[in-house]
């Protein structure tokens, strides 16, 4: 299993907004493409120095999995407009790791 990992940070008075957009709007969109593969996603949110950070990690079976969500070049950060109008900065590329243990393995 592949974990896709990505950072994104906005400032406290849009963090609310932005996590109803990824709740509401932009996982669920994820999820209703119907990759072959990908295997859901977790959302942390934390705030630290006058900014709320928001990781995701999307979890694939493959990386062919992956470049299904992404495209060929799988690195660079898949953030929607809506998104990044709320966002005050973020990865501009996701990072890829093989999934070792789980909390079902």
């Amino acid at each position: 299993m592949i974990s896709r990992v990505w950072h994104g940070w906005t400032r406290p008075g849009t963090a609310d907004d932005y996590e109803r957009l990824l709740m509401g709007t932009i996982l669920p969109g994820i999820a209703a493409r119907g990759i072959p593969g990908y295997r859901g996603a977790y959302l942390y949110r934390r705030s630290e120095e006058g900014l709320v950070e928001f990781v995701t990690t999307l979890l694939f079976d493959s990386l062919e999995a992956v470049i299904g969500f992404a495209g060929a070049d799988y690195e660079i950060a898949v953030v929607p407009e809506p998104a990044r109008k709320l966002l005050d900065r973020f990865d501009a590329r996701s990072a890829h790791y093989d999934v070792l243990l789980t909390p079902t393995s």
